[in-house]
């Protein structure tokens, strides 16, 4: 079901009329999926439900003045929206709550977010861009409450950089930058800090987008009077209100029970956002939320009797019923048919969506009982076979867990006897969960021909008489190279445009080209990201800075929700290969210290983690990253950008490889593993262990995630039979981590001699100066003495116990 908006100058009555009603058919056919969906949960079909209702009307609004081209970036309440763009059917609106794994039954994301997450599809099958101008689009939803705010900055301001920025081919992307972007956020969530970091820098970049705020005065149980001063959102903000003196908003406020007054409010915030490009903001108050706020409890716990009864009168649906009747629109005895005959529709597209989720799992149950009834008659434990067959087979609507799990149980009992039937059910096992498992877990990252992994290494080259410079000339000279060659690429942080960042990486750039592609932002690093996220979804290249690896944690949250999910939630319909710019390693002091790579890999997976050792190598990344379709944070060493490099004379085409190691020094006695700054360390620790006799190999790690594909460092241990992690990394962080690579996906216990050790950090953040990096991270000293103990233990004769 999809509304359009009569365009015509004049129309006639019945034009009109037909244009309300199928409004009010939509309208309508929403709430009664919000009504059936709700019991659908409390029978158990499905697990979990919140729902749209109560916010129809405003909805249906805003999709009249929705164009092809533009993008939302809303929360769970937007399903009459989505249905209204003919984005979402009866059907797939039941897919997403019973997680139906099939992305063309559910196309939002084959069953992997609970339903009222709503996205379109950017990609094709094979990861290739759509034409985005020729589609509504929806960026994948996440649940933080106000995360998708500082994506929608960065979608809106896609468009800005499309129609001021020259040289970029726009094909399926945008329409001279006319295109708006469209968030949507409950009252109570804009008392997040995103929501205002995102309202600010809207206001100073002047981008167009629209916010649509549902005001219905509660957030969950807790009425507006806790949430937000004076209890009116748009209230507090006019100081955003644009004049004729400053920049800002264009703020409305509607009634969300009001039809007429918000088709046009709608109409008019979309003319001035489109043409002026520039923020806006409807305050949409007076809502209701008929069912409260999802299937895990009643709103009737926490709303008295006179709101309750309130609710009833101005919900939005039940006024413009009522509008209808007052205006001769339709009669009573027409709107009970329609509502019947909707009724009816809802109700069989949820048997249509059941049934369509059911019956191929019905079809793998009656596979593994085959295979369990013929494992059981060749067994000398058939009975008890037997008997996880038959309770199997009582499961009418089962789960694909069931099924699995009846068959690993029934495996046990034949682990000694040698049968075709157990090589069946062997068989049967295996290539189920090789068939079922990707279902739930492929697309991390990205699955095209773009893969980053895929990227063939280039060598930096140099000339016979190559001057060496500092390392951050090579950086800026290959962003240089880099602007020129990608017109859609740009960069963008604090202090990143006018002086060329805080180590001069991009001197120079913002006059070569230009402030919108070499740009100066606020102190504001979690719209930094989004910024680059909602570029990156619309086909720009950014590189979004990040001044130091510290201040990543600011921007973490839309990290690991967001951008690191973006391929895997939409099972590879969407995509942002957003490069990530930051500094770090060996700082001094306990807020410049970059001791937080142990919570970054873990909460980040789905971006490649990469930690080059010096600028060149730092270089090759980006050149790499940028064939890519992938998402990426680029460490670069801090201590780095003045020491000396030879200057490459192919600046811009060679490529760092992803997941791969470099072995920097051979030797035989021990592997040292290391990465970013604290490798020269481990260098020069080397060079004097050799004065002791002792051989050490090193090796630079380079990329974290994804960790040594090739399996070279266990190459180096079958040599060596020793290995030591070094990092600056508190104890259990990274260098866990990468340990286990070693040990349990490399197998490297199998060839070592001595006991694998790490050497970290104090579990302190580092004390300020150069002692309090010394005493607080690993030192030559300590690398050297950690070595040598090693050494010690396996040849005490030749080692003798140093300290």
């Amino acid at each position: 079901m999809k509304t359009t908006s009569n365009t015509k100058t004049e129309i006639t009555f019945e034009d009109f009329k037909a244009e309300v009603l199928n409004d009010y058919k939509l309208a309508v056919t929403s709430r009664e999926c919000s009504l059936l969906g709700r019991r659908e949960v409390l029978t158990g079909k499905a697990k979990f439900g919140i729902f749209g209702d109560g916010k129809e009307i405003p909805q249906i609004a805003w999709a009249k003045a929705f164009e092809n081209g533009d993008f939302r970036s809303g929360y769970y309440r937007d399903q009459t929206f989505m249905m209204a763009i003919g984005q979402l059917t009866i059907e797939q609106f039941f897919a997403g709550l019973y997680a139906n794994t099939d992305l063309k039954e559910e196309p939002m994301s084959a069953g992997r977010q609970m339903g009222g997450h709503f996205a379109t599809h950017s990609l094709d099958e094979n990861g290739n861009w759509k034409d985005l101008t020729q589609q509504k689009n929806s960026s994948a939803d996440i649940s933080p409450t106000a995360g998708q705010m500082p994506r929608l900055l960065g979608l809106a301001q896609a468009s800005k950089i499309y129609r001021n920025v020259d040289g970029i081919n726009t094909t399926n992307f945008s329409n001279k930058g006319n295109e708006i972007a469209w968030g949507t956020i409950g009252n109570a969530s804009t008392s997040e800090g995103l929501f205002f970091e995102t309202i600010n820098a809207a206001g100073v970049l002047q981008v167009p987008m629209v916010i649509s705020i549902w005001d219905d005065e509660y957030g969950i149980s807790v009425h507006a009077r806790h949430q937000t001063t004076k209890e009116n959102i748009s209230e507090i903000l006019k100081g955003f209100q644009r004049d004729d003196s400053a920049n800002g908003y264009e703020i409305f406020r509607v009634n969300g029970w009001n039809y007429a007054e918000l088709i046009d409010t709608y109409q008019r915030a979309a003319k001035v956002s489109r043409n002026e490009h520039i923020p806006v903001m409807i305050h949409v108050q007076e809502l209701t939320q008929p069912q409260g706020h999802s299937t895990s409890g009643s709103h009737e716990r926490y709303k008295n009797e006179e709101r309750l009864a309130w609710e009833a009168e101005y919900d939005c649906n039940a006024q413009m019923r009522k509008w209808m009747l007052e205006n001769n629109i339709a009669t009573d005895e027409e709107l009970k048919v329609l509502e019947k005959d909707i009724k009816k529709a809802v109700r069989d597209g949820k048997k249509a969506a059941w049934s369509a989720f059911i019956n191929p799992i019905k079809a793998e149950k009656k596979e593994a009982i085959s295979i369990l009834e013929q494992v059981a008659n060749s067994s000398s434990n058939g009975v008890f076979i037997t008997k996880i067959k038959n309770d199997l087979d009582t499961i009418d609507e089962p789960l694909r867990k069931d099924i699995i799990s009846a068959a690993r149980k029934a495996l046990r009992y034949v682990i000694s006897e040698n049968s075709a039937e157990k090589l069946a059910l062997l068989n049967w096992i295996n290539n189920y969960l090789e068939t079922i498992q990707p279902k739930y877990s492929s697309h991390l990252y990205s699955e095209s021909e773009l893969k980053a992994q895929y990227q063939t290494e280039v060598l930096p080259t140099y000339n016979d008489d190559a001057k060496e410079v500092d390392g951050r000339v090579v950086l800026r000279d290959n962003f240089e190279a880099i602007f020129k060659a990608y017109p859609e690429s740009l960069i963008f942080g604090e202090d990143a445009g006018h002086i060329g960042d805080v180590n001069q990486g991009l001197e120079g750039l913002q006059e070569k080209f230009g402030e919108l592609r070499v740009s100066d932002t606020g102190i504001r690093e979690a719209t930094i990201l989004g910024q680059g996220i909602g570029m990156a979804m619309r086909g720009l290249r950014p590189i979004a800075e990040i001044q130091y690896l510290d201040y990543i944690l600011y921007a973490l949250q839309i990290m690991s929700d967001d951008l690191a999910t973006v391929q895997y939630r939409t099972k590879g319909r969407q995509k942002a290969p957003l490069i990530v710019r930051t500094r770090g390693h060996r700082l001094e002091g306990i807020w410049h210290s970059g001791s937080q790579m142990g919570g970054i890999l873990n909460l980040i997976r789905g971006i490649h983690v990469l930690v080059p050792r010096n600028m060149t190598k730092a270089a090759g990344f980006y050149n790499t990253l940028l064939e890519s379709d992938e998402p990426a944070l680029v460490v670069e060493c801090l201590n780095g950008y003045r020491l000396k490099e030879k200057m490459p004379n192919n600046i811009g085409a060679f490529k760092t490889p992803i997941g791969v190691v470099e072995t920097i020094k051979e030797g035989d006695d021990i592997t040292l593993v290391s990465y970013g700054s604290t490798l020269r360390l481990v260098e020069q620790a080397a060079k004097e262990l050799l004065e002791v006799g002792i051989n050490a190999e090193i090796i630079d790690i380079q990329s974290l995630l994804p960790f040594d594909l090739n399996h070279d460092i266990v190459k180096s241990i079958a040599k060596t039979n020793r290995v030591m992690v070094i990092d600056e990394d508190v104890k259990g962080g990274a260098s866990a981590y990468i340990l286990d690579q070693i040990l349990n996906e490399q197998n490297a216990y199998q060839h070592l001699d001595s006991q694998p050790k790490t050497l970290a950090a104090k579990p302190h953040r580092p004390a300020y100066g150069s002692d309090g990096d010394y005493f607080s991270k690993p030192s030559i000293e300590d690398i050297f003495e950690a070595v040598y103990d090693v050494m010690h233990e396996a040849n005490p004769n030749d080692f003798p116990k140093l300290r």
